[in-house]
């Protein structure tokens, strides 16, 4: 599993997800637009994401990266085998429980999550093989990113893996 946050911006969402991405197995995180890093432009520790994070920060390489859309081509183009996916609401999103297992070929996917407030640019969306999106059922539209990370990234790694 490859992670690309796209301008998150809280360190304390950051940090949980490193935490739940190396739980998960993931190769690396990509910190896109302005998301929060482990260290900033000086290597100076980012210590709400550290905090939050404990020590995953230093266990998954990391790359901050400024352009999603490039960032997503190049990561087609090395990684040929691994399917796209985003976590996002619209309308050709589907359940994150209907993604055949087949399209995961033993976890080799790229998952993307955006921002808390505006979600993902439809530039990106449109880079990707397919867009995910965790059925609602309370009055609420939406959880919080960390956490739908969390639900999506644990239900495709074990699918991937044919765990469950």
């Amino acid at each position: 599993m490859i992670v690309v946050l796209h301008t998150i911006r809280s360190a304390h969402n950051v940090g949980s997800i490193f935490r739940t991405a190396d739980a998960c197995g993931a190769e690396k995180i990509y910190p896109v637009g302005y998301t929060p890093c482990p260290t900033d432009r000086f290597g100076r520790e980012n210590r709400a994401l550290v905090k939050v994070a404990l020590g995953a920060e230093r266990y998954i390489p990391w790359e901050r990266i400024i352009s999603p859309v490039r960032l997503v081509k190049r990561l087609k183009a090395k990684h040929p085998g691994y399917a796209v996916l985003a976590i996002e609401q619209s309308k050709t999103s589907r359940p994150y429980t209907a993604v055949p297992a087949t399209v995961l070929r033993n976890g080799q996917f790229i998952l993307i999550v955006g921002n808390e407030i505006t979600g993902l640019p439809k530039s990106v969306l449109a880079a990707c093989d397919g867009v995910l999106e965790i059925p609602m059922y309370g009055k609420k539209e939406s959880l919080n990113v960390a956490v739908a990370f969390g639900i999506v990234a644990f239900h495709l790694a074990h699918k991937g893996r044919g765990t469950i």
